[in-house]
């Protein structure tokens, strides 16, 4: 199953320089997906900046501890190399904390001076023979190969590629490839969806258990929950790989076409219609009914909608969000009948773009950065996306399934019926 894609909304073209950008670093993204794999943690090859940055926004948004690393580089190492400055990271990382996993991330000055990162992971395991059977996957993600959701996709790939192998088919197993769009709280409504059909499903990355809000009884600098290197290894043996999201599309094919499994890519789950297919789909795969808690959850959409469709009928609403995320609001907002003035991504745009575009908007869709813009227009803000530096709880958001979309329809008809209520339209004046 394919679902549709939502009826397409002129963007403006893209821009020769961006003046305020909300674009993040691929590092970042590639750096969130291996949070998502227990006992890992993310190696940046890089200025010890780049690291320090990246975990400045990680905290702000989902307030936990993140474990990062950095190799460290320096104006002499820059210039003649920093291999030395890999093999010793590695070897230190292991030597403190013993990770199950190292991710080793390249960055703009790595990848601009042509560091070879899969050369130092070999003469690594030659000079460290102990550390031969350290699982270490690489990742190239440089600043100008495109922004956080981009990195994030490399990372995966980079995961399934490294660890994912071929075998006998695990009957009842999944294999979910969830974009960097969905927050933890996401992941695991997934997971409880797949697991109400009698499935065992297998996330990659899985941050639902990883960056969950949960307190941990120790402090650690490694990943403390998500999916294991052992599972990793099985991901290839589903019944079914269901990807999540058109930037993980390409990585999904590769591991179908290495492993032999059957592939399902899903947009967006953040309309009823394709919420709907996903569950009409589930329940053929097992043979099960759809379970009562699905079918009263969507009764309750649908009086949702009820209750909301007088105020989003006609509200024009600009949006700046990552592509997935993009795609998946443009389809829940046009169903609830708003008009889509503006639908930004940070390779199309910036947010001096999407000031120019809120003439006449009633509602601003966007992540934190967008709040002093939102102030200044007097337009309300719907914090969505990533970073969410202003709210509490990102760790636990649900935007998908029939509990997102009922979530999201009372949220955002609240800011609406509290606008109208501000603003009341007298007839005749």
């Amino acid at each position: 199953m394919t679902s549709t894609k939502p009826a397409s909304t002129a963007a403006p073209p893209r821009q020769a320089l961006a003046v305020d950008t909300f674009k993040h670093s691929p590092a970042l993204g590639a750096a969130l997906a291996l949070l998502g794999v227990k006992g890992s943690v993310p190696l940046l090859h890089g200025a010890q900046g780049c690291t320090a940055a990246a975990k400045v926004v990680l905290v702000k948004h989902f307030r936990e501890a993140i474990p990062l690393a950095t190799t460290a580089m320096d104006e002499v190492s820059t210039v003649l190399g920093g291999d030395a400055n890999i093999i010793e990271a590695i070897a230190t990382l292991y030597g403190k904390s013993k990770p199950k996993l190292i991710g080793l991330c390249s960055t703009a000055l790595t990848e601009t001076r042509g560091d070879d990162l899969e050369g130092a992971v070999c003469r690594l395991r030659q000079q460290h023979p102990d550390l031969a059977e350290l699982p270490i996957a690489v990742i190239h993600s440089p600043d100008f190969m495109g922004g956080l959701q981009e990195g994030f996709a490399a990372a995966v790939g980079s995961l399934l590629e490294t660890f994912a192998s071929p075998g006998p088919t695990i009957p009842g197993q999944i294999t979910v490839l969830a974009n960097a769009c969905l927050a933890p709280g996401d992941g695991q409504e997934l997971k409880d969806l797949l697991e109400a059909f009698g499935y065992q499903p297998l996330l990659v990355p899985d941050l639902s258990d990883s960056l969950d809000g949960r307190l941990s009884e120790a402090p650690s600098p490694l990943a403390q929950g998500g999916i294991s290197v052992e599972q990793l290894r099985l991901v290839g043996r589903s019944e079914q790989v269901i990807v999540i999201g058109e930037s993980l599309a390409a990585v999904g094919a590769r591991l179908a076409e290495r492993c032999h499994c059957s592939l399902t890519s899903i947009p967006q789950l953040m309309s009823l219609e394709a919420v709907d297919g996903f569950i009409h789909q589930l329940s053929r795969w097992s043979g099960r009914p759809v379970p009562e808690r699905y079918r009263r959850q969507r009764r309750q959409v649908l009086d949702a909608l009820l209750d909301t469709h007088f105020y989003f009928g006609n509200k024009r609403v600009p949006l700046a969000l990552e592509g997935d995320l993009l795609q998946g609001m443009v389809a829940f907002l046009q169903a609830c009948g708003a008009k889509v003035q503006t639908a930004l991504t940070p390779q199309i745009g910036d947010l001096a773009l999407l000031g120019e575009s809120c003439d006449g908007a009633h509602l601003l869709v966007a992540s934190s950065q967008a709040a002093a813009l939102a102030q200044s227009k007097g337009i309300p803000l719907y914090r969505l996306g990533f970073p969410i530096t202003d709210r509490l709880g990102q760790g636990l958001r649900v935007s998908i399934g029939y509990a997102g979309l009922l979530r999201q329809l009372i949220e955002l008809g609240n800011i609406l019926l509290e606008q109208e209520l501000a603003h009341p339209v007298h007839p005749g004046g």
